[in-house]
C-alpha cells in the first residue's frame, strides 16, 4: 500500500493531514519571527498573552460561536484544559527562548519534537513504535546535544527554555491527537486561546509594558493571526493522520526559519545547528519510513480519526 492509495479507495485522506502539517509550519515561523521581533521590547509573557487575545478576537469573527453554540460544547472538558495549558507552556517557553536564540537553534531543537511523540504515542494514543524507532529516538536526541553543546556554555541556559517548550508541545500535540476523533476543530481552538488568555491575567500587572508605535500592533495582529492559522492547520491534520505518521512533516518549518534568520535578523545559521538538525530529521525521516512499512504490513489498513 501507498500513501496515495487506502485499499484503492483513491486518495489518501493521510495526504491531507500532510498537506496541512507543511502549511502549519510556514504559520509557524512567522509566528516564531513576530514573537522574535517583540520579544525585543515587550516581556515573554506580555507576547503570550496578546498572541492569545488576538487569536480569540479573530477565531470569534471568523466562527462566530453564538450562532453555533455547539462549538463550546465538550465531554471532554479536563482534556481541553490540560491540552490548552500544553500549548501555552510551549508558546511562553519558546517565547523565552527567542529573546537569546536564534530562530534556527530553537526550531532545531524544537525539531525534536517528533521524536518524543514517538515515544509517548504508545502509552497515551496505542500507536506503538518498534525497537528501530525507538533507536532512531535515540539518534535524534544526540542530534539535540549537537544543536546545544552542554558544556560549552554557547547556548548557556537559555536552550533549557526551548527544551521545555518542546516537551510542552509534544504532550499538546498528543492531546491534540485524542482529541481530534471526537471534538471539532473550531472548538479545541477557541478554548485554547481562552485558556492560555486567563491563564496569564494574574501575571500582567506585574509584567506590562505599553506596545508603542504602530509597527509594534501591526506585529502583534500578525502574530496572534499567525498563531491561530498555524494550530488550526495542526489540530485538522491530526483529524486525518495518526501523530507519528505527521510528525516528521512538520520539518519543513526549518527552511522558513533559516530564511527568517537571514533575511530579516541577519543571522546566519551555525553549522552545529545544520549538522544537529541534520541528525534530528534524518531520524524522524527514518521513523516515518519504519510507520509506512508497518502500515503496509497491515491487512486492512484504516485511516484514524475522522474529521467531524
Amino acid at each position: 500500500m501507498t500513501i496515495a492509495a487506502v485499499g484503492g479507495a483513491g486518495p489518501d485522506p493521510r495526504l491531507k493531514g500532510i498537506g496541512l502539517m507543511l502549511i502549519a509550519g510556514v504559520f509557524f515561523a512567522g509566528l516564531d519571527t513576530c514573537a522574535k521581533l517583540l520579544g525585543a521590547t515587550l516581556p515573554a509573557v506580555e507576547v503570550a498573552w496578546l498572541r492569545y487575545v488576538v487569536h480569540i478576537g479573530l477565531t470569534v469573527i471568523v466562527l462566530r460561536p453564538w450562532r453555533v453554540p455547539a462549538l463550546l460544547r465538550t465531554n471532554r472538558l479536563g482534556l481541553q484544559i490540560v491540552r490548552s495549558i500544553c500549548l501555552l507552556g510551549s508558546t511562553f517557553f519558546n517565547f523565552l527562548a527567542l529573546q537569546h536564540l536564534q530562530i534556527a537553534e530553537t526550531t532545531a531543537i524544537n525539531f525534536a519534537c517528533p521524536l518524543v511523540i514517538t515515544a509517548l504515542a504508545g502509552p497515551m494514543l496505542g500507536e506503538w513504535a518498534g525497537r528501530r524507532r525507538w533507536i532512531a529516538v535515540g539518534v535524534g536526541f544526540i542530534g539535540v546535544l549537537i544543536v546545544i553543546r552542554p558544556g560549552s556554555g554557547a547556548l548557556a541556559f537559555e536552550a533549557i527554555y526551548s527544551l521545555c517548550s518542546m516537551l510542552c508541545n509534544a504532550v499538546y500535540a498528543i492531546y491534540t491527537r485524542r482529541l481530534a476523533a471526537t471534538e471539532s476543530a473550531q472548538g479545541m481552538l477557541l478554548y485554547s486561546a481562552m485558556v492560555g488568555a486567563i491563564v496569564l491575567i494574574p501575571a500582567l500587572p506585574a509584567v506590562w509594558v505599553p506596545p508603542s508605535g504602530v509597527e509594534a500592533w501591526i506585529l502583534i495582529a500578525v502574530l496572534g493571526a499567525t498563531g491561530g492559522i498555524g494550530h488550526f492547520c495542526l489540530i485538522r491534520a491530526h483529524g486525518f493522520a495518526t501523530a507519528s505518521l505527521l510528525a516528521p512533516f512538520g520539518y519543513g518549518q526549518i527552511i522558513w526559519a533559516v530564511a527568517s534568520s537571514i533575511l530579516v535578523f541577519s543571522q546566519d545559521p551555525k553549522m552545529t545547528t545544520v549538522v544537529g538538525a541534520a541528525i534530528i530529521i534524518a531520524s524522524g525521516i527514518y521513523i516515518l519510513h519504519r510507520e509506512k512499512l508497518v502500515g503496509g504490513r497491515k491487512s486492512a489498513p484504516r485511516v484514524d480519526g475522522k474529521t467531524r
